[in-house]
């Protein structure tokens, strides 16, 4: 029987039918405001209250803002940080000012992505992590877009082969068609694809899963909210053109 990992956000294990296969590596790809850093913050957090343990790998915040946002959605993950149940990897700050005191884990040149590979390497180690979320992938190859599959690749090597389930975070522009990056889609076991889409003088939040190794799942669009408490996705909804469509 093939292991499968909760999201635990409301809805989204209905979408997969049943979860995320265990070591798979899925691109959660979507544009700016569609809810992926929540998301991936709230996959970490249910993650951790079944004992799983998990890393975030800041790329594109500072740490200490990446903690602020997931407190206030009641995900106060510095307990878990005591207790060596939950690591932050600083790529963001380069080690400058108070981070270098207060961040264990930090990746100094973004530029070389063996650097960065190492670190998350014994990040993961150190507290044997079960889900790792990298936000925002898009950052280690923006710069250079034909390294963007190699450096997917890469980095799937490296989390499977270390049995983590991950989350890449990726970043597309507003209308944009990919997943934010030539050839990126290829190298990874799922794809879910986040969108904000203005219908009728309103803005409606949905999702799709692309494609997920090893499983079955929805292949319809289903609306989702970003609540108090993070993400509630609707499965028995579907999104059609512009209209929410009930399920029967």
């Amino acid at each position: 029987m093939m292991k499968r990992v909760k999201t635990g956000i409301p809805g989204m294990d209905e979408v997969l039918h049943g979860g995320i296969p265990e070591r798979n590596v899925v691109l959660l790809s979507g544009g700016p405001g569609t809810g992926k850093s929540i998301f991936s913050q709230q996959f970490l957090w249910n993650g951790l209250q079944n004992g799983e343990p998990g890393i975030y790998v800041a790329l594109e915040e500072h740490p200490v803002q990446v903690r602020q946002h997931m407190a206030n959605f009641g995900w106060d993950v510095r307990k878990y940080e005591e207790e060596g149940l939950f690591a932050m990897v600083d790529a963001f700050t380069a080690g400058i000012g108070k981070s270098k005191e207060y961040e264990r884990y930090i990746v100094h040149d973004l530029t070389d992505i063996r650097e960065f590979i190492d670190v998350v390497r014994g990040a993961i180690k150190d507290i044997g992590a079960k889900r790792v979320v990298i936000d925002s992938v898009t950052t280690l190859y923006i710069n250079k877009p034909a390294m963007a599959r190699s450096i997917v690749m890469q980095l799937k090597r490296v989390l499977a082969g270390l049995g983590v389930t991950s989350i890449l975070v990726s970043q597309i522009s507003v209308g944009e068609r990919g997943f934010g990056g030539p050839g990126v889609e290829h190298g990874v076991d799922g794809i879910i694809r986040l969108d904000l889409d203005e219908i009728d003088g309103e803005l409606k939040r949905s999702l799709i899963v692309w494609k997920m190794r090893g499983t079955s799942h929805s292949m319809r669009r289903h609306p989702f909210e970003i609540t108090n408490n993070g993400i509630v996705v609707h499965p028995d909804k579907v999104l059609k053109r512009g209209t929410v469509v009930g399920l029967e």
